[in-house]
């Protein structure tokens, strides 16, 4: 989980000292050699720090959005990611279309991206099909993993 408050954007938060505990053991069941990738975010280049500087792409950022920080933030993000318009957030063709240029770019025998929920799951519905993007969503944790096969269209949790 990140340090996070009203103050300060959701895009520049830091892991909290539990996410960092949290980093190093996922850190520590992800394949030998993969290539590691991050969002641009602090918080995900955190993640795979433990296991080295990752190279940073912005094309795994977070959607962009104006967000107040409310309570009640989850229902709006599920509803997106379930096809919900909102005014001032990012058009999720264009969230799925930068994320696949990404993964096209670093596309190798074993890939590890460090990326958010919203974008990932929308770039997973399109590539491989989800098939209920919401409680996809609802249930992810942090940190969490996933293995993405995409000439078989499939993805699994990685234990």
């Amino acid at each position: 989980m990140p340090v996070h408050g009203p103050d300060v954007p959701a895009r520049d938060w830091h892991l909290s000292p539990d996410g960092r505990a949290a980093a190093r053991a996922l850190c520590a069941r992800l394949p030998a050699g993969a290539r590691l990738i991050a969002s641009s975010e602090p918080k995900a280049i955190q993640t795979l720090e433990p296991a080295e500087r990752p190279v940073t792409d912005a094309r795994f950022d977070e959607i962009g959005r104006i967000e107040a920080y409310a309570d009640d933030f989850r229902t709006a993000r599920r509803a997106y990611v379930e096809g919900a318009d909102h005014a001032d957030w990012e058009p999720r063709d264009d969230v799925v279309r930068r994320f696949a240029a990404g993964v096209a770019v670093h596309s190798a025998d074993h890939v590890v991206i460090a990326t958010h929920g919203m974008a990932m799951t929308l770039w997973l519905t399109a590539s491989v099909g989800l098939a209920d993007p919401g409680e996809f969503w609802a249930t992810l944790t942090f940190p969490d993993a996933y293995v993405v096969d995409l000439p078989g269209r499939s993805l699994s949790r990685l234990t």
